[in-house]
């Protein structure tokens, strides 16, 4: 099958990933409709990240929280929405852990209240498509050996990935209980351009720069695969012009590094002179992230 968007919602699209996907889409694809970011512009979303696009008559910003169901409303009507990439979502395992409120509200009331706006919206159409952009974290730790698979069953560890989790399964019975179109992606780890600074890869660049501690967790013997960004965006979109409605797809680089050997190659890349770690006081990982293991220089 062949879908052609003509009004393209992008939730969350001044963040890392979304903003990337927008770019992508608006000068790497053939996409002539129009295309809305909604966002709320949390600490993680930043308009600077699409400052480049203001003269585009093709994309417009609208500052909406998925949370709000009559902004949400509104916004479906307004731009006659036939398309929906949902990239908005609280997304760092950490902050999971010290405030879970946020993600519980954002990323399945906010889910919810989207796919309430497209049910209702959009009523029997089958030519719409209300695609959820989701992480491997729901299946859990990934061990030694294989590869999480489509059919690998479910296993959150954190407040995110559950919350995570729980949008998925609502993804999909919206899509069993009401028939709404919908595809799922889960992505591994991504990297990249516009990366906001609290994940593994900006954080180490920055700390080298700055002569900081770099932090690893444990042993940093978690393995994790990483995905460039603008693959992820590129996945996205072959998702949205050609799957099938009903259909989840797992979106990897194929790409697996132990944290460890990451951090040691980025110090290669960068210059970083490693002194000797200092000894563990325990051989677990540790869910905090304050145990350097390398001190600054």
């Amino acid at each position: 099958m062949s879908r052609s968007p003509q009004n393209l919602l992008v939730t969350g699209g001044s963040g890392f990933i979304g903003s990337n996907f927008i770019r992508y889409v608006l000068h790497e694809t053939p996409f002539r409709g129009r295309l809305v970011n909604a966002d709320a512009l949390t600490y993680a979303g930043n308009p600077l990240n699409l400052a480049d696009l203001a003269g585009d008559e093709r994309y417009a910003f609208e500052q909406v929280d998925i949370r709000d169901e009559e902004a949400v409303g509104a916004l479906f009507s307004k731009c006659e929405v036939d398309t929906v990439v949902h990239f908005a979502a609280e997304s760092h395992v950490d902050r999971s852990i010290f405030g879970p409120k946020d993600f519980i509200t954002t990323n399945v009331m906010g889910t919810f209240t989207l796919l309430e706006a497209a049910r209702g919206a959009w009523k029997d159409r089958d030519d719409v498509l209300f695609h959820h952009v989701s992480t491997d974290e729901v299946y859990g730790s990934l061990g030694d050996t294989g590869a999480f698979l489509e059919t690998t069953a479910y296993d959150p560890r954190s407040p995110y990935s559950a919350s995570k989790a729980g949008s998925d399964h609502l993804v999909r019975a919206y899509a069993h209980t009401f028939g709404v179109p919908t595809t799922i992606s889960n992505c591994s780890n991504n990297y990249g351009p516009y990366q906001f600074p609290e994940k593994l890869i900006p954080v180490m660049i920055l700390n080298m720069v700055e002569g900081k501690p770099l932090p690893v967790y444990g042993q940093g013997l978690n393995v994790r695969d990483w995905l460039y960004v603008t693959d992820h965006a590129e996945a996205i979109w072959t998702i949205v012009e050609n799957a099938p409605a009903g259909e989840t797809y797992n979106v990897g680089g194929e790409n697996e590094w132990k944290n460890i050997d990451l951090v040691k190659h980025l110090c290669e890349v960068f210059g970083f002179e490693l002194p000797p770690p200092p000894p563990l006081a325990s051989p677990e990982p540790s869910p905090f992230p304050d145990l350097p293991i390398f001190p600054g220089h």
